[in-house]
């Protein structure tokens, strides 16, 4: 029989991050500074971030080596399995080949502790002893709540008040861990309290949460700010992933016609794609098309506008050029949370610019079909946010069947839906509903993007 899984000796991990900063035909567009609107400093960003981090947000080396004491957590879950989805290529009659390197054994569950490992160690080696960051599912607190267990820093995270009621499991995980989790808009912040003076019900937002986490840390001396998407280095340090696929596919004898991920802030996708769309930039793979799948309720990449914005509601953050929907846009409370953010990383948004990557936005019932054939083929019950990748690879596949194609397919699975049964209930139950993209309060949240010199 052939076989359906590949993997990595641990001997065989990578041992560096790929940087697509070295290889970009085009600069990033410059981060800049809330107040003054010029390009931000390593000062600026000081307070929030440890230097190491700052110095890999604005590398532009090709390969960054990855601590010792990080590959060392790395290896308690780490390499991840690629495996060929043969019971589904089955069950959908299509001569396509489908493989998916799947995230979900870390143990947070999710593609996360790559980053949270990393971020937790560059700020205790800063002898940093606190860290704030906010979660949209949960995924990210809990990744994040992990690391800091490992390196002995305390952690509080401001999670988004819809998934906080959603998913109770992930506060459990987090507060296993150590960490304090409460939910979003909350009375421990003035962002929060104002939020919840005016909307006392508001479901919250990632970019709510966001200027929640900022603010607590910015008062405090020995307190950092952790972002689990969207930054440079974040999605540095999922590169991990990718390269461990190209190793594997080699292992294969495959390589990607279609590579399909899911974007929410982005670090997931990225860092399957980014040791891959090396081979698109420089030529040796111009065919190869890499599919962004995000929600049709926030659609960031597919509907929204391309400017300099806010990552949090309140302003805090540096302005990033982005695809946005606003800062101040609620999105519906769909049950991806993670996908659930105004913004895009600016990497993605500037290779889409580009023409390097394309995006679609799908509904969540679509998303829940896909991933009920997924468990009932292949076993594994996913969380909503990697559903958007197998709904639009099985439509790629279905076009294989239609055309002939053998193409091959790449999933970039980010993680398991075992806290999310009760989005899987609500599905199964029929009272799982498509939420519409709302039209009229993106076009509010849009009058009041920042006004920016350079555009």
């Amino acid at each position: 029989m052939e076989r359906s899984m590949w993997f990595l000796d641990q001997k065989d991990m990578p041992t560096q991050w790929y940087n697509i900063q070295a290889d970009l035909p085009e600069p990033l567009p410059p981060v800049l500074h809330p107040a003054t609107g010029k390009p931000v400093t390593s000062q600026d960003l000081a307070p929030l971030f440890p230097m190491e981090l700052i110095k890999q947000e604005v590398s532009t080396e090709r390969w960054i080596d990855i601590p010792q004491e990080v590959q060392d957590v790395y290896r308690t879950w780490r390499p991840t399995v690629l495996y060929r989805a043969r019971r589904l290529e089955k069950a959908l009659d299509t001569p396509a080949k489908i493989f998916y390197k799947y995230e979900g054994t870390s143990q947070a569950g999710s593609h996360k502790p790559n980053t949270a490992v990393a971020q937790a160690y560059y700020n205790k080696k800063e002898g940093i002893k606190r860290i704030t960051t906010e979660t949209g599912a949960g995924q990210w607190g809990s990744a994040l709540a992990m690391g800091c267990a490992f390196f002995g820093i305390e952690c509080k995270v401001y999670m988004v008040r819809v998934s906080y009621d959603q998913k109770p499991y992930r506060r459990i995980l987090m507060e296993t861990w150590g960490a304090k989790c409460v939910p979003s808009p909350s009375p421990d912040t003035k962002v929060g309290r104002d939020m919840l003076a005016k909307w006392p019900d508001c479901p919250g937002s990632l970019g709510l949460a966001i200027s929640e986490a900022v603010e607590d840390a910015v008062n405090r001396d020995d307190t950092h700010y952790s972002l689990g998407s969207v930054l440079n280095h974040v999605l540095l340090h999922q590169t991990i992933i990718g390269e461990e696929t190209r190793k594997q596919m080699e292992m294969a004898d495959a390589y990607p016609d279609i590579i399909v991920g899911c974007i929410g802030g982005g670090s997931n996708f990225a860092g399957q794609f980014l040791p891959w769309i090396r081979d698109k930039i420089s030529g040796k793979k111009k065919d190869l098309r890499i599919i962004c799948v995000e929600p049709e309720s926030c659609p960031t990449v597919t509907k929204g506008l391309y400017a300099y914005d806010y990552g949090d509601v309140a302003g805090f953050t540096p302005l990033l050029k982005m695809y946005t929907l606003g800062h101040n846009f609620i999105p519906p409370p769909i049950h991806a949370g993670g996908l659930r953010y105004h913004g895009m990383a600016p990497i993605i948004c500037h290779l889409h610019r580009l023409g390097f990557v394309e995006a679609q936005a799908v509904h969540q019932t679509a998303i829940f079909d896909a991933g009920i054939m997924f468990a009932r083929t292949e076993g594994i019950i996913s969380g909503p946010e990697p559903c958007h990748d197998l709904k639009v690879a099985i439509d790629e596949a279905l076009k294989c069947k239609e055309s002939g194609e053998a193409k091959t397919i790449l999933i970039a699975h980010s993680g398991h839906g075992h806290f999310d049964l009760a989005a899987y209930d609500a599905y199964l139950s029929g009272k799982l509903v498509d939420l519409a993209y709302p039209e009229e309060e993106v076009r509010k949240a849009m009058v009041e993007l920042p006004k920016v010199a350079t555009e």
